[in-house]
């Protein structure tokens, strides 16, 4: 059905491949490791940069008092390198650095190595069970009338706080993963040697407001237990200026936007100060001159006041833009205080100027307050995005962020949500001038959904302090357009703790009940639903008209209508260079031959039915029927790619297909776009950044100036999901046999889309009549080309059977899979003939976004003299000898980025 053309590289060539997309898709981010949050203001550092030493408590007994004394020994603790956050990570990533468990993602060696958890909840793994220490050694020397602040930025867990011996705080005090803690420790530092000591509890996410993965992954061992973001030491002098940000307020037509810095000016000392704060607002190179402006501050001891500055109106503003819809200009805002010509510390941020909107459009029986709909600075879209996970042990890396905004812009996603999962600062650093837009948002299946308004009024204030973080972390990242609450609408008193620290926060993002039709009091309809999960055939995605009544929530309700936070069919199978990375031969002999086997590297669940995702065993039923028998994991995986691409690429475009329709498709979130582990279930791209069926399906459906098939009435439509107009447009069809005979070939008229257009029924291509079983199906494809003033800009191939998939629709209503009737029968794919195919590639440098940069065009010509398909080509890059040939072992490059991949040719046809 398949053949992979292999394009080898000489070995020391340049390793990375950018065609077509990938200039754009490469970003200016810094690469390497760097703790961003240490160079954020003058006076702020981040503790631990030289490392953290960590262990259990059932080694370490001598209590707080001893082990943050300076001069304790740790000689037979575990050393802990920080993260790019400047965090230490959790207790499973300090044993992992010390070489508790090597190769801890292949087969089952993070079982074998640690033991397991089968259930969200509390700690079960014997070693993990006890609190666990984390101490580090700084300086700080105060000199004389300095002050220094203490900050932890949160706990995955709870946690008792111990400095130079003496306890700052208890774990009835700092709990949850987004909160943050602020300690006076001016008199408590000492000259020299100062030395701090966090003993942290075991995370229990059904009682406690912190992370946890539900049933994305196996769960971590440690379950997440220790510190995600980094713990902070602000000196300055007697007072000190932080929660610097800027309030905007653009006029319609973003002809001007009116900016109010605000800051917090805070006495550390125990009589009134006054000093003078400024801020100045930097526009983008050559966007004008800086704005400063100054104010003078007296604050009485011990406290804090929140200076808002004069407003400061910008004619003209450069406007942020998805990367799609335009450039992503940042604005910077700096903060200082000085007293008596001293100066104090500082606080530096970037903004964006744009405006985000949303609404509820399209009322109808299935959405009867409507469907949730967004707009940026006045200009609706459709949201194509993907659930986004972090690394499974929390560990942040800015340069595997970076990697990943190249492979999610070269796959066109312009949207990823957080459920329950908020980054450190420079994720959303990099996302702001990526141009990747956030919908940010609390968990489901945990304590961030209570159930009730019986919240105790410990969670409550917690619940509080979360949002009043999340919100100063998030408030001014244009990037971040959302925020939403998950399954569950908040609990009345839970809704109004967070609203109200929203507010206080200053921040301004619509906000949403639920990712489920569910409402709220305050916030009313979330106008959103949820699912499938499972393996649902690709003309599922087109259906709008099937929906369960009885449930309000319209959960796993499927088709292409509205907006749908988190859906997929389920199960994704990477190439086989990359199921060779993480595993076993077991796994991998289960994979092909034993469809009920439980695997690892889906989830920790068992079973196939409802919502347990541990098996394959539905994708298998589906892939058999439709597309017929493999006989080894080779035949297995080529399948597995033809029908992950076909239905990610149906889902993508059913959503761009409706954007019409009287109630509107307005968003599809796949779940999830990547995981924290290499999985094979939810992800379009995996850990290696191997880019398999699923990948290519999607990026396929979501390139800006598209042509597609739609599968629910046979009709071609052409889209323009790009920021500028598009002329000159024209589209042909074709439709062949599987002998290669053309039996149908249409050109549509002149076509004009204006920027963020969807045209629908341009062409309606003849195809060969619907057969019912009994009479042999045969298979059929339809080529779409897209030219624009006669050079082709998108081409896009499918294959489809004359015996259709078949949803039982009263089955299937509320459940996270289909339930089928009839499969489509596309076995005629197996006896396809063999067609001769020739690939050239040729390597060329170029200026590129950091520097130099390496394109390598590859050009795939079918050279059959008869009129046989090349049917699913591939083309990937390897690592290669001298002489040409390639390298043994794993010598796949998969860091590569494609314009196309996955073709089909015709004889003649090159691409």
């Amino acid at each position: 059905m398949r053949r992979s053309l292999g394009v080898g590289l000489a070995s020391g060539a340049a390793l990375i491949l950018f065609t077509a997309l990938g200039s754009s898709a490469a970003l200016a981010s810094s690469p390497g490791p760097h703790p961003i949050l240490a160079s954020h203001a003058r006076g702020m550092s981040v503790l631990g940069t030289g490392g953290w030493k960590v262990v259990t408590s059932a080694t370490a007994t001598q209590g707080g008092a001893a082990i943050s004394t300076p001069g304790f020994s740790t000689g037979k603790w575990l050393s802990v390198t920080p993260d790019d956050a400047g965090a230490p990570g959790t207790e499973v990533e300090a044993l992992l650095q010390n070489g508790g468990c090597p190769n801890v993602f292949f087969g089952e060696n993070m079982k074998n190595c640690f033991g397991q958890m089968t259930k969200v909840g509390a700690e079960t793994i014997a070693q993990f069970k006890n609190p666990w220490w984390f101490r580090t050694d700084f300086t700080a020397n105060l000199t004389s009338g300095q002050a220094a602040s203490l900050i932890v930025n949160g706990v995955v867990g709870k946690a008792n706080v111990w400095l130079d011996g003496k306890e700052l705080a208890t774990n009835s005090t700092v709990t949850g993963a987004y909160t943050k803690f602020t300690f006076n420790v001016t008199s408590t530092l000492k000259a020299g040697t100062n030395s701090l000591a966090i003993e942290v509890f075991p995370n229990d996410p059904t009682k406690m407001l912190t992370v946890d993965d539900v049933d994305w992954n196996q769960i971590p061992p440690d379950n997440n237990t220790g510190i995600q973001f980094p713990v902070q030491l602000q000196v300055g002098g007697a007072l000190s200026v932080g929660n610097a940000h800027v309030n905007q307020s653009d006029a319609a037509d973003l002809s001007s936007s009116s900016l109010t810095a605000k800051a917090d000016v805070t006495n550390n000392s125990g009589s009134s100060q006054t000093g003078t704060v400024t801020a100045t607002i930097t526009p983008p190179t050559g966007a004008g001159s800086p704005i400063t402006v100054a104010q003078s501050v007296t604050v009485k001891a011990n406290t804090t006041t929140t200076v808002s500055f004069a407003p400061v109106t910008i004619s003209n503003p450069k406007i942020w833009w998805p990367y799609q819809m335009g450039a992503q200009p940042l604005y910077t805002l700096d903060t200082s205080i000085t007293q008596g010509g001293t100066a104090g510390n500082s606080t530096h941020e970037t903004f964006g100027i744009r405006t985000v909107t949303s609404s509820l459009v399209g009322k109808s029986a299935e959405a009867p307050s409507g469907v949730r709909q967004y707009a940026i600075n006045g200009v609706k879209f459709l949201v194509r995005g993907g659930g986004f996970t972090p690394d499974l042990f929390l560990h942040y890396s800015a340069a595997d962020i970076a990697r990943q905004i190249a492979i999610l812009r070269n796959m066109g996603m312009n949207t990823l949500r957080l459920e329950g999962h908020f980054m450190p600062d420079d994720f959303y650093q990099q996302m702001d001038a990526a141009g990747i837009m956030i919908d940010a948002g609390t968990q489901c299946c945990d304590a961030w959904e209570p159930g009730s308004n019986n919240v105790s009024s410990a969670l409550l204030a917690t619940f509080s302090l979360s949002a009043l973080t999340i919100g100063q972390n998030e408030r001014n990242h244009p990037s971040v357009i959302t925020f939403s609450w998950s399954d569950n609408a908040p609990v009345p008193s839970e809704e109004t703790a967070m609203l109200a620290s929203f507010t206080k926060a200053d921040f301004q993002v619509p906000f949403v009940s639920s990712a489920e039709y569910n409402s709220s009091p305050m916030l009313g309809q979330a106008g959103e639903k949820e699912g499938p999960y499972d393996y649902v055939s690709p003309n599922y995605w087109y259906d709008t008209s099937h929906f369960d009544s009885t449930d309000s929530t319209r959960t796993n309700v499927g088709g292409s209508w509205g907006f749908d936070s988190e859906q997929s069919a389920g199960d994704t199978v990477p190439t086989l260079d990359s199921l060779n990375r993480f595993m076993s031969a077991t796994d991998l002999s289960n994979l092909w031959q034993n469809t009920s086997a439980q695997q690892p590297h889906a989830n920790y669940e068992t079973g196939h039915t409802g919502y347990e995702f541990g098996e394959l065993f539905n994708f298998d039923t589906a892939m058999q029927a439709r597309y017929g028998n493999w006989s080894s994991l080779a035949s297995y995986v080529q399948e597995a790619q033809v029908q992950d691409y076909e239905n990610t690429r149906a889902q993508f475009e059913a959503f761009v297909d409706h954007v019409n329709n009287a109630t509107p498709a307005t968003g599809t979130v796949y779940w999830q776009v990547n995981k924290g582990w290499p999985s094979l279930l939810w992800n379009l791209y995996n850990t290696d950044s191997d880019q398999a069926g699923s990948f290519f399906g999607a990026k396929k459906a979501n390139e800006g100036l598209h042509v597609l098939y739609a599968q629910d009435n046979g009709t071609v439509t052409v889209d323009n999901l790009n920021g500028a107009n598009a002329s000159g447009l024209t589209v042909e069809s074709k439709v062949y046999d599987t002998a290669g005979a053309v039996t149908d070939d249409q050109t549509s008229g002149s076509l004009s889309l204006n920027a963020q257009q969807v045209k629908n029924s341009v062409l309606t291509p003849n195809v060969p009549a619907v057969t019912t079983p009994g009479t042999t199906a045969s298979t059929y494809f339809v080529e779409l080309l897209l030219k624009q003033n006669g050079t082709v800009v998108d081409r896009n191939v499918y294959w489809q059977s004359t015996q259709q998939d078949i949803v039982d629709w009263a089955s299937s209503q509320g459940n996270p899979q289909a339930t089928m009737t009839q499969f489509a029968d596309m076995t005629a794919l197996q006896s396809l003939g063999t067609a001769t195919v020739s690939a050239v590639a040729s390597t060329a440098g170029r200026p590129g976004p950091n520097g130099a940069d390496t394109a390598t065009t590859v050009t795939i010509t079918n050279t059959s003299t008869t009129p046989i398909v090349g049917f699913f080509l591939r083309s990937d890059l390897r690592r290669g000898n001298a002489d040409g040939t390639e390298q043994a072992g794993d010598n796949q490059v998969a860091s590569g980025l494609w314009s196309d991949n996955d073709i089909t040719l015709w004889p003649c046809e090159s691409q």
